[in-house]
């Protein structure tokens, strides 16, 4: 018998890749999450592949809820059983197979927190670097950067503790101090609010006649009664015949302990109670009647102690070469980088050189006409979403996956050329990025691109296309046959009923602008991201009686909340149940009696496993329908409540249209919803699962029926497939056709195209924009080519 002879190691063939080198996919076998139907992808690693399809066709479902999530389960799962407690637990995704993943950075469209305090220098770390450079070299020195901090306020206090020394217990007295930087009238906000008395109550009737017009305290309740038996006033006298005593303890007492009517109760001044229990809270989460309430009653200034910089005067006093840190805060970014740069100070020169890249870094990418102070919550989905990349621009890791969900929103033709620069950076660097993306100029540098669809909702959640770009033309697919789509001028454009007179406008950037907008047309408002267009049609246009204004803010929703309750659908079918039945129609939701006792109309039942992923499993009793089985003995045209929220909205369109349930009210709502291109979403789907591309046109929907006479969009292309800005075009036209004024605010040249008229803002962004560089017919803007959006149309359009 023979032996093979030896071979070294170093004989083998050059050739022969290394082990570790062969992992060079991520593999994704039978994803179900969402609409997905057990989709099975290989996503080459260390290159850039975009994911495309209509809105709806499960693309998020596939890159943020099963590859990202995953990879950031996992790497959660690394911490200790204390750390993740304190973590959000996140459930692993429904899918088979991930194999070769890695760690995820997710950079998506979530607005920032609208908190008051939170800006764009505290949400990425420039006013930290700012605030020890100014307790380091600011001149006088008031100490450390707290002394800088508007979120800081400055306290003091003095009292006895007890320590144990020696086996004795000693008594001393200590003293302590912190210098904090928060402006002490306005608490760090910028702004006080002033509450209109004359919107609380009509001081001519007394209590008893009901002189309260707050929402929520009318005669009878406890909000009532709490004024009313206090006896503190006779609630029988008119509120101006009261002294000056009883005004006070009425208006602005303190909380008191006091029985009314034999119970316990804490009796408070009327303006420090609403204030707690309305002006407190989140407008956006308001009720639409205490919403309205609250604009009417509430009236917002600019701080007069702080003139708005949040700053206390000590704060403001200290300075380095004549600027202090909220002039500092107040300068364009592009200019601060540029004054930071001409700080020559050795004994700071770290900090100097890190604030100076990342400074540098909001100019790279297009955002260098913000200010450190611009509140977060101002801030666009796009502006949000490249300021949340700021911080991964000069990162040293590689081999990381960076996940974008559409980068390219709310960015005009000229923008976009940019942030792919920095897309093909990150992936040169030796990343994996994965791109959801609708824009062919993003599309085209892709590496790989893989096609969900082919439709939106059920009819999507399957793989049409994986390859390169040039492959996805030849395709056939939706995406294919429409990635070279050029609208053509109008050969004819309409004429104008009138116009919107705005003179003098000077909101933020705006130098003065003087612009007619006409009336009974579709005028297209465009210009660079930061050229001031929605400070010119949002800060402008007042959104009054005639004024519909729909823009970017979020749908805020749990999973109680859907497309019925949403819209306000779910009121008409519930008293169509109810009329048909002879019943209550609380009994037809979910939220309400008609919920199943054992899910609380939830339709699952969750177990908290701590700092583990809780489970949810589907209801045993009413097996995930939400409701108590009596209720579903009811019907209406042989359905029931819900077998009619599982229904599409195209079908339950023809289901109320006609027949016994004919209902005209939910009708006409679902006529809406199906005109904004939603016809496939069914009613009861949980508004957490809809892409953002379908809340926005969902809050198109419900604002259809609208009595206004103008109607002002902002970017209504966001999140919609080449193929849905059709429709989108075709319902402008519906609407400028039944007698609308549509004025939209937008950067896609298939929607500037389609107009009757253009206003171009420019010529750049910041404090170089804020003026009107054009205004007049598409096919004008495109002769002249005398503005960046003139040229990149005519470039689209092909002459």
């Amino acid at each position: 018998m023979t032996t093979p002879p030896m071979t070294d190691a170093a004989d083998a063939p050059a050739s022969a890749p290394h082990l570790a080198d062969s992992h060079d996919l991520i593999r994704v076998h039978g994803a179900r999450e969402n609409n997905l139907k057990d989709v099975s992808v290989e996503i080459p690693k260390r290159r850039l592949t975009v994911f495309t399809g209509v809105s709806g066709s499960g693309k998020s479902s596939l890159v943020f809820d099963t590859v990202a999530a995953e990879s950031q389960r996992l790497i959660n799962e690394t911490y200790s059983a204390f750390v993740q407690g304190f973590m959000p637990t996140l459930a692993r995704p429904d899918v088979d197979v991930l194999d070769g993943l890695t760690t995820a950075i997710i950079v998506d469209q979530q607005r920032m927190g609208a908190d008051p305090r939170s800006t764009v220098g505290t949400a990425t770390d420039a006013n930290a670097m700012l605030r020890i450079l100014f307790s380091r070299l600011g001149e006088p020195h008031i100490g450390s950067p707290k002394a800088y901090s508007f979120n800081v306020a400055s306290i003091s206090g003095a009292g006895a503790v007890t320590v144990q020394r020696a086996g004795q217990t000693v008594k001393e007295r200590r003293e302590f101090s912190i210098t904090g930087g928060m402006c002490p009238r306005c608490e760090g906000r910028g702004s006080v609010t002033d509450i209109d008395l004359t919107q609380l109550f009509d001081d001519s009737k007394s209590l008893s006649e009901g002189a309260l017009t707050v929402p929520g305290y009318k005669a009878g309740g406890w909000n009532h009664r709490l004024y009313t038996e206090s006896g503190l006033y006779d609630p029988d006298t008119p509120i101006r015949a009261f002294t000056k005593r009883q005004l006070q303890d009425f208006l602005y007492r303190e909380p008191t302990r006091m029985k009314i009517a034999g119970i316990n109760m804490t009796y408070e001044g009327l303006v420090p109670r609403i204030q707690k229990s309305m002006l407190a809270k989140d407008r956006e989460a308001m009720q639409p009647h205490i919403r309205e309430f609250v604009d009417r009653a509430v009236t917002f200034t600019t701080c007069p102690d702080c003139a708005g910089t949040r700053l206390s005067e000590a704060a403001r006093s200290s300075k380095i070469g004549g600027n202090s840190i909220a002039d500092a805060c107040a300068m364009q970014i592009s200019d601060l980088a540029a004054w930071v740069r001409g700080l020559a100070e050795p004994s700071v020169g770290p900090l100097l050189t890190a604030l100076g890249d990342t400074l540098d870094s909001f100019v790279e990418i297009g955002l260098g006409y913000l200010s450190l102070d611009r509140p977060a919550g101002t801030l666009s989905g796009g502006e949000a979403q490249r300021v949340k990349m700021i911080r991964h621009l000069g990162s040293s890791l590689t081999d990381v996956t960076y996940v974008f969900d559409e980068p390219t929103i709310g960015l005009h033709p000229h923008d976009i050329r940019r942030m792919n620069d920095l897309l093909l950076r990150l992936r040169d660097k030796g990343n994996t990025v994965l791109v959801v993306e609708h824009k062919p100029e993003a599309i085209a540098i892709a590496d790989h691109v893989v096609d969900l669809g082919p439709g939106a909702g059920t009819a999507g959640g399957t793989v049409c296309f994986e390859g390169t770009v040039e492959q996805l033309r030849a395709s056939g697919t939706l995406t294919g046959r429409h990635l070279d789509d050029r609208a053509r001028l109008k050969e004819t454009v309409r004429e104008p009923a009138g116009a919107l007179e705005i003179r003098g406008a000077s909101t933020h950037n705006l130098r003065d602008v003087d612009v007619d907008i006409p009336l009974g047309v579709l005028t297209v408002v465009t210009g660079v991201a930061g050229s001031g267009k929605s400070s010119l049609v949002h800060g402008s246009i007042p959104a009054g009686e005639n004024v519909v204004s729909i823009d970017q803010t979020p749908i805020r929703g749990s999973r109680r909340s859907n497309p019925a309750t949403y819209t306000g659908l779910l009121e008409p079918i519930r008293k169509a149940f109810a009329k048909a039945n002879g019943v209550k129609p609380a009994l037809f939701s979910a939220n309400s009696e008609g919920a199943c006792p054992n899910c609380n109309g939830a339709g699952v039942v969750y177990t908290d496993l701590a700092m583990m992923a809780g489970v949810a499993t589907t209801c045993e009793e009413c097996e995930g329908k939400r409701f108590e089985a009596s209720v579903l003995e009811y019907h209406l045209g042989g359905r029931d409540i819900s077998e009619v929220l599982a229904m599409s909205v195209t079908e339950a369109g023809e289901f109320f249209g006609a027949g016994e349930a004919r209902t005209p009210a939910a009708h006409r709502i679902l006529t809406h919803m199906a005109e904004v291109g939603l016809g496939y979403l069914t009613l009861g789907q949980p508004l957490t699962t809809l892409s953002g591309g379908e809340r926005q046109r969902l809050k198109l929907a419900t604002h259809m029926s609208d009595k206004g006479g103008v109607y002002v969009l902002d970017e209504p292309t966001t999140g919609l497939h080449l193929a849905d800005v059709e429709q989108l075009l075709g319902l402008l036209d519906r609407l400028v056709d039944a007698g609308k004024s549509v004025i939209v605010i937008e950067h896609h040249q298939a929607v500037m195209a389609h107009a009757d008229w253009i206003i171009d803002l420019g010529p750049g962004a910041g404090h170089d924009g804020g003026r009107v560089v054009f205004e007049g017919t598409p096919a004008e803007l495109v002769a002249a080519r005398s503005t960046l959006t003139g040229e990149h149309l005519a470039d689209y359009v092909g002459t």
